[in-house]
């Protein structure tokens, strides 16, 4: 692949070619989610880079923080997919039908509603759709595969993660494209299953692996477990972590306000498995410590319905702590108002129960040059090794969260100097343009060699080398 010298210049692929990528991107019901994030400014950073990229939503609308690049219309939409599902005389009905069941907003209403189910609900279903072309869906699969053919024209074909494995086989045989898929975070769910159905999701994706040309992850962490979780060969797998816009670094600091008290920040989904409860104990426990009493906790981020009982709960205990005071959530927030929450907050902290698979959080906060204290698991462990920009906590739990926190939060030159650490290796290695650059590679290196995996084209490394693995 030709990068030199890329800046915002054309990057041709093998043979100066430019590629026409098609992105299937799966809506999360009216939420802003990473996945969604990520595939929306790779669609705008491949088509900077002069390819034909466009981003096709499944089951909803997408909702990033920038703008929309997605197409018009929805496939697979979530209603239809599951009245297929659960009823043979809507795998029948005329396209009109489909249509009418297909409108946006009705769309995130059913998303909205199959976020509060529990996933262990939801087994057979999950099955049906990973049986693709096996599955009672196909109606949606030939229509997608149709729009495809004839709309797009794509070279490559990208799954948004393995829960779509299924159609790969198909994509791959009807339209002669490169299928690459995602790893981005789907074991939690497939976990979350109730056997028999978490087995035999597991054996039905591990028994599609072979229909896809690249997998690639979004941390060195996630790809040595899904090698592991999927039976997947670790050379198989390739790395490309997150980025983040060029303008959220460059964009001018807002001024803090003067003699204010110092503030630890939180921003990402309000939900126990972020870890918000245990930053809140560890923030009280901080707030004990000699010069800390002031320090406040600054919340952001999308609140479900399904998690809003347990932040009532989490409040009550900010009630029962004495922490009113210290305690503000300021709600989800648009990319500028991200920005601007970053700018009000010293250092940063989601202490994750579960390992992360991206922590683009984490990125965005180091744009911002704000320090982040994390714990010592998932993608934390090689964002802040890469970057400089933080600290490990070694067990994490409240008592090694608050150290952390102490330790940046007492020096400030210590603290200044590792946000600015932070942002110098964002701004060189983790922008939303290093990743598109990246993912080129596997493309190219996709095409190069169908059967041999992602490793065996012009360098491309897994998870074990470099290529690929960047940085």
């Amino acid at each position: 692949m030709d990068v030199a010298g890329a800046g915002r210049a054309v990057v041709t692929c093998r043979g100066g070619a430019r590629l026409r990528i098609a992105i299937l991107a799966a809506g999360a019901g009216g939420m802003i989610c990473g996945s969604c994030m990520r595939d929306n400014a790779l669609a705008g950073e491949l088509r900077a880079c002069g390819h034909d990229a466009v981003l096709i939503p499944l089951y909803s609308p997408l909702r990033t923080d920038t703008a929309d690049n997605s197409s018009s219309g929805v496939f697979y939409g979530a209603v239809n997919v599951w009245l297929q599902y659960a009823s043979g005389l809507f795998r029948r009905t005329p396209r009109f039908v489909d249509w009418l069941l297909d409108r946006p907003w009705l769309l995130r209403l059913a998303g909205r509603i199959g976020a509060q189910t529990p996933p262990a609900k939801l087994g057979d279903f999950v099955l049906s759709v990973l049986r693709g072309e096996d599955g009672p869906q196909t109606k949606e699969m030939r229509r997608l595969i149709d729009f495809l053919r004839t709309d797009v024209k794509p070279e490559v074909v990208s799954l948004p993660n393995a829960m779509f494995i299924g159609l790969a086989g198909a994509l791959r045989r009807e339209l002669g494209a490169r299928v690459v898929c995602e790893l981005t975070g789907e074991d939690i769910f497939l976990d979350a299953l109730g056997e028999p159905h978490r087995s035999e999701a597991r054996r039905l994706i591990s028994g599609r692996t072979g229909d896809v040309d690249a997998f690639v992850a979004t941390s060195r962490y996630y790809a040595q477990r899904m090698a592991e979780y999927l039976d997947v060969p670790a050379e198989r797998i390739a790395v490309v972590h997150p980025g983040v816009p060029q303008r959220l670094i460059d964009a001018p600091r807002t001024a803090a306000e003067a003699g204010g008290a110092l503030a630890v920040g939180y921003l990402a989904r309000i939900c126990p498995q972020k870890g918000l409860d245990r930053l809140l104990e560890a923030v009280g426990i901080l707030r004990r410590m000699p010069g800390m009493s002031e320090v406040r906790l600054r919340v952001a981020g999308y609140l479900g319905a399904m998690h809003r009982r347990w932040f009532e709960m989490l409040r009550q205990r900010v009630r029962r702590l004495g922490l009113e005071e210290a305690f503000e959530y300021v709600g989800e927030v648009d990319f500028e108002g991200k920005r601007e929450f970053l700018d009000t907050v010293d250092v940063f902290s989601v202490p994750a129960t579960h390992p992360e698979a991206k922590g683009t959080y984490v990125l965005e906060a180091l744009a911002r040059a704000v320090p982040v204290v994390l714990p010592a698991t998932g993608a934390f462990v090689e964002l802040v090794e890469q970057t400089g920009g933080g600290l490990l906590c070694g067990a994490p739990d409240a008592q090694g969260l608050a150290r952390g926190l102490a330790e940046l939060l007492s020096d400030g030159q210590k603290r200044m100097e590792t946000g600015r650490r932070g942002r110098e290796a964002v701004r060189t290695m983790f922008t939303t343009r290093h990743m598109a650059l990246r993912m080129l590679e596997v493309y190219d290196a996709a095409g190069g060699q169908r059967t041999g995996g992602v490793g065996a084209a012009e360098g491309v490394s897994g998870s074990g080398g470099r290529g690929a693995d960047y940085p």
